[in-house]
């Protein structure tokens, strides 16, 4: 890979979405307004955009260079509109820090913060370095490989090559279409993506989302912060004691969508109904941008997986509930249902199709 794809990578990867991010920066939770939700909303934000982008014209059987035009279209419109509104709140001063507070501590807290990072590092290279072939690996990341050279989308069978008629049941969750696009993108073969560049983008926002998670149950522990992170990346380092563990996905299958329906998109969607419990406990009004992110992240996780639409909406729906009886605000009930919709519709395209 040369400088340019590299940078490629980390434009599409990491600042594109964190531009974006910036949409949700505020007014979202006054909790949640550092770097890393920044960029894990962006990239749930395009995730779901993608997926509003792709699953039509894979129904309407249109060729995939299409999708890479008009996806490009749209990032490069939604981080122009990104820069413009952060310029106009350019006001809000103080500059974002991704560990706030962190030249102030203690050094046996740097220390501690340093293992953190040490051993995020040996897995992002373990990762990349021990990289091996799954037997899914000949379906998903075939059909990334299919989709850049051949043009088409879910027309070919991946075990042979041959034209087949639309398998909708896979096309609805078009994860490996979104690799594709990475792949066209950065002129590499979906399979160097798929392998190398995702699983330290994929994994680093795994533990980004555990960041916060840590965040928000440890409010006020911020020493305590870094431990409860390391103690998580034990978990994952000696969580391989079965083939089917969320771990296992984690590390070695997270080029597949279901690893990042698992690790990304059901912990993010739980972050967020935190946030909403914490906001109604403490009187505050849930603002729009929650609900289109809580949307967004429904979504992304159609995107990753057909199993996301139910899913998401079981979880958004059982939290719903539970605050409405404990918060007496039956009204809550209304947006979050708005939210679930899309999963709806997926989940009838799939009966439907199928």
């Amino acid at each position: 890979m040369t400088v340019l794809q590299l940078f490629i990578a980390a434009l599409l990867l990491l600042a594109i979405p964190t531009v974006v991010g910036g949409l949700f920066r505020r007014n979202v939770d006054k909790n949640l307004t550092n770097l890393v939700f920044q960029w894990i909303s962006g990239q749930i934000l395009l995730w779901a955009c993608f997926q509003l982008i792709c699953v039509p014209m894979i129904l309407l059987d249109i060729d995939f260079k299409w999708v890479v035009a008009v996806y490009g279209a749209l990032l490069a419109l939604a981080s122009l509109a990104a820069l413009i509104l952060a310029a106009r709140n350019r006001k809000a001063a103080g500059a974002m820090t991704i560990i706030r507070g962190f030249d102030r501590k203690k050094l046996s807290t740097h220390l501690v913060w340093m293992v953190f990072w040490g051993l995020l590092a040996f897995q992002l290279v373990q990762a990349v370095r021990m990289t091996y072939r799954d037997g899914d690996d000949a379906f998903y990341v075939a059909i990334s490989s299919i989709t850049q050279n051949a043009e088409t989308m879910y027309r070919k069978l991946p075990y042979t090559g041959y034209t087949t008629e639309l398998d909708a049941r896979h096309g609805l969750a078009p994860f490996p279409i979104w690799i594709a696009f990475l792949a066209k993108a950065m002129g590499i073969r979906a399979v160097s993506v798929a392998h190398v560049i995702l699983p330290v983008a994929l994994i680093g926002m795994t533990y980004g989302i555990f960041y916060l998670i840590g965040g928000s149950l440890l409010k006020g522990k911020k020493d305590v912060l870094p431990v409860f992170l390391i103690f998580t990346e034990l978990l994952v380092l000696f969580g391989d004691y079965s083939f089917y563990t969320v771990e296992n996905f984690m590390i070695a299958r997270s080029r597949q969508g279901k690893a990042a329906l698992g690790s990304i998109i059901i912990p993010v969607l739980l972050l967020l109904l935190l946030s909403l419990f914490r906001q109604l406990q403490e009187g505050e009004d849930v603002s729009l941008k929650y609900y289109l992110l809580l949307a967004s992240v429904g979504m992304a996780g159609c995107l990753c997986s057909t199993m996301g639409a139910i899913l998401c909406c079981v979880l958004v729906g059982v939290a719903g509930i539970c605050a409405a009886v404990a918060f007496k605000r039956w009204k809550i009930l209304i947006p979050l249902a708005l939210c679930c919709l899309p999963n709806v519709c997926y989940s009838v395209l799939y009966l439907v199709f199928s």
